[in-house]
C-alpha cells in the first residue's frame, strides 16, 4: 500500500491519499488537521510506502514530532531525476511542478538552483514545488507518482527494471535517512573543538574576522624566509611573484607543487594553507553556525553528485578533518560504531567485470597487498598505483608498464574500464550497476571533438571524457552499493532498542558510516552493519565471489577509529 502526503504550508495539518501499488487512488483524500498524529497512525496500521514531492519538505518537518521513524518512501524529485537521466533527458527540470507540467503539456518551469531554500511562508511553499498557479499539490503528487510507476514498469529488460527499481527505492530510503541525520545530529563537543583549534591556531581572536595568532606568525615566517615585504599569502598572484623574486618558478600554489620545492618558505606556506583552510572551513565561525547544542546538524543532499554520491548544503559535512574528529564524542552511556568499506572501488571493479582473477585477489583483507603478491613482486605501492591508474585513467608518470601487467593478469577488469572509457571518448553515456546514467557530453564538447580542425585539443577533450566515464561506472556503482547498505542498516537499526533509546545513523561519507548507539547495543549494531553489507552486496551485484569487508571500530571518540 502507498500513501501520498502533502503538508499544509501554513499550519500543522495536511492531506493524505491512499494509493494502490500502481498509484491509483483507493479512496478520497483524507484531511489531517494534526498531520504528525495522522501519519503515525497510518504508519502503525499499514507501514505504507509514503509518496511525496521531496522528503526534505514533507518528512523533514515531521521527524521531530513523530513517535516512530517511517519505514519507506518514494521521493518524486529524486526518482524524476533518475528517470530523466535514463530517458536521455539528463538535466531537465525535476521538481513536482516540472513533472506535472510535462504531463499536462504545459510550459515546464525551471528548477530552483540546487540548494535554494523555500520562502518564510513554509517548507512546502509553492515556489519550492514550482507548480503552475491553481494546481493542487496533492493531485499533482498522485498523478506524477502514477506516471513514474508506469515509466518504471515500461523498462523492457526485466533484470534492468529490477535493478533500477532497487535504485529508486534505495535513493528514496537515503532521503529518509538524510532528514533523520539532520535532526539527530552528530555528537559534537564544543569544548574539545575549541581546545583543538586553540592548540593549532592559537587563542580565538577577540575581534571577529582577524587572523588567529599562529596563522599570523606563520605568515610572517613565510615572508621572512622569502626576504619579501608583507604580501597576501592568500593571493595566488602575490605568492607566485614573491617566489619568483627569489628565483623559484611556480605554476600554481597547490600543495603538491609546493611540497616539491626545495626552499624553506615552501614548507611553511604548505602549513599556512592547511591551517588557514581549517580556520575558514571548521573554525570558530563554523562552530557557531553548525555545531550548536552538542550536535553537528548538516543538511545532506542525496544524489548531490552525478555519480550518486551525497553532497552537503553548507557545513562541510563530508569533509570533517581527521584532526577535528576528536571532537566527535559519544554521549555518556553511548558509543560510536564506525565502519568503512575497505578499498571499495577496486572491489566494485572486480564485481562489475566478473574478472575471476581479480575476484580471487579481492577475496582477502588487503586487496593491494594481495595484488602486489600476485602481480607486482610484493610491491604494494606499485600495485596500488597501477590499479588506481586503471580506474582513473592515469597514463603518465611511468604507469604504462603497470597497466600492461594488469592487462595481462586481469583482462576482463581492464577491458571493462577501457570499454567505458571508449564509450565516453565517442560521446556516449554509461551507467552504474543499478542504472544511474552519467550526463551526456555538452554541445561545446561535441563541437570541439567533431570539428576537423580541432586536432590535439579535441583529442585531449575526448580523453578527459573517457577518464570521466571510466570512473563513473565504478564510483557510481560504489554509490549504489553504499545506498543499499544504508537502507539495509537503517531497517535493522529500527528494531534495536535499549529501554526508550535506539541506535541511529549519525554520519555517512561515501563508504563510511557512524552509528550512535546505547553502549549495551554496540555489539548488535556492529553485527547489523556487517549483515547490511552482505545484503547490499547480494542486492547490487548478485551472486558474486567478491567480498566487501568492513573495518569496524566501537569507540567513545570518532578520532580513535582507525
Amino acid at each position: 500500500m502507498r500513501y501520498a502526503l502533502v503538508p499544509d504550508p501554513h499550519g500543522p495539518g495536511g492531506r493524505l491519499q491512499p494509493l494502490d501499488e500502481e498509484g491509483a487512488p483507493l479512496g478520497p483524500p483524507e484531511p489531517a488537521p494534526r498531520l504528525a498524529e495522522a501519519v503515525a497512525a497510518v504508519e502503525a496500521a499499514h507501514a505504507p510506502r509514503w509518496v511525496w514531492p521531496t522528503a526534505d519538505t514533507a518528512y523533514g518537518p515531521l521527524v521531530a514530532a513523530l513517535p516512530v521513524r517511517l519505514a519507506r518512501c518514494h521521493d518524486l524529485r529524486l526518482t524524476e531525476a533518475l528517470l530523466l537521466g535514463r530517458e536521455g533527458r539528463f538535466g531537465a527540470p525535476r521538481s513536482l511542478g516540472a513533472a506535472w507540467s510535462r504531463l499536462r503539456g504545459l510550459p515546464v518551469p525551471a528548477d530552483l538552483p540546487e540548494g535554494a531554500l523555500p520562502d518564510e511562508d513554509g517548507l512546502f511553499a509553492p515556489d519550492r514545488l514550482q507548480l503552475p498557479p491553481g494546481a493542487d499539490p496533492l493531485e499533482a503528487t498522485v498523478a506524477v507518482h502514477a506516471e513514474q510507476v508506469r515509466r518504471l514498469a515500461a523498462i523492457a529488460d526485466p533484470a534492468a527494471r529490477s535493478r533500477f527499481r532497487l535504485l529508486v527505492a534505495a535513493e528514496s530510503a537515503g532521503a529518509l535517512l538524510a532528514c533523520e541525520m539532520a535532526h539527530d545530529g552528530l555528537p559534537w563537543r564544543a569544548d574539545v573543538h575549541d581546545a583543538l583549534l586553540t592548540e593549532l591556531l592559537g587563542p580565538r581572536p577577540a575581534i571577529p574576522g582577524t587572523q588567529p595568532a599562529k596563522l599570523a606568525e606563520l605568515a610572517l615566517e613565510v615572508q621572512r624566509a622569502l626576504g619579501a615585504r608583507p604580501f597576501n599569502l592568500d593571493s595566488h598572484t602575490q605568492v607566485i611573484k614573491a617566489f619568483a623574486d627569489r628565483g623559484v618558478q611556480l605554476s600554481s600554489t597547490r600543495s603538491w607543487e609546493l611540497k616539491a620545492v626545495d626552499h624553506p618558505a615552501a614548507a611553511l606556506l604548505v602549513r599556512y594553507k592547511e591551517l588557514s583552510r581549517l580556520h575558514a572551513a571548521h573554525g570558530w565561525a563554523w562552530q557557531a553556525a553548525w555545531a550548536r547544542g552538542g550536535r553537528f546538524r548538516p543538511e545532506y543532499v542525496v544524489g548531490g553528485v552525478v555519480t550518486g554520491r551525497w553532497a552537503s548544503r553548507g557545513g562541510g559535512a563530508l569533509q570533517i578533518p581527521r584532526t577535528l574528529r576528536r571532537a566527535v564524542v559519544a554521549d555518556p552511556g553511548w558509543l560510536l560504531v564506525v565502519a568503512d568499506a575497505a578499498q571499495l572501488e577496486p572491489r566494485v571493479l572486480a564485481a562489475l567485470s566478473g574478472d575471476a582473477g581479480l575476484a580471487r585477489t579481492a577475496a582477502g583483507g588487503d586487496l593491494y597487498a594481495a595484488l602486489a603478491a600476485s602481480a607486482f613482486h610484493g610491491d604494494r605501492e606499485q600495485a596500488k598505483l597501477g590499479l588506481l591508474g586503471a580506474m582513473y585513467g592515469q597514463t603518465g608518470g611511468g604507469i604504462g608498464p603497470l597497466l600492461n601487467t594488469l592487462r595481462r593478469r586481469y583482462p576482463d577488469a581492464m577491458g571493462y574500464v577501457e570499454a567505458a572509457a571508449r564509450t565516453g571518448e565517442d560521446g556516449g553515456v554509461v551507467a552504474s550497476r543499478l542504472g544511474r546514467v552519467c550526463p551526456p557530453p555538452s554541445a561545446d564538447w561535441l563541437d570541439l571533438t567533431e570539428a576537423p580542425e580541432s586536432g590535439e585539443a579535441g583529442g585531449r577533450s575526448a580523453r578527459a571524457r573517457g577518464r570521466f566515464t571510466r570512473n563513473f561506472v565504478i564510483q557510481g556503482s560504489g554509490a549504489d552499493w553504499a545506498l543499499a547498505l544504508l537502507a539495509a542498516l537503517r531497517r535493522r537499526l529500527a528494531v534495536l532498542h535499549s529501554g526508550g533509546d535506539r541506535p541511529h545513523l549519525v554520519f555517512f561519507q561515501h563508504d563510511e558510516v557512524v552509528v550512535h548507539t546505547p553502549a549495551d547495543l554496540a555489539d548488535a549494531v556492529a553485527a547489523a552493519v556487517a549483515e547490511a553489507a552482505e545484503e547490499a552486496t547480494a542486492l547490487v551485484f548478485g551472486d558474486t565471489p567478491v567480498r566487501f569487508p568492513l573495518t569496524t571500530a566501537v569507540v567513545d571518540c570518532y578520532g580513535d577509529a582507525k
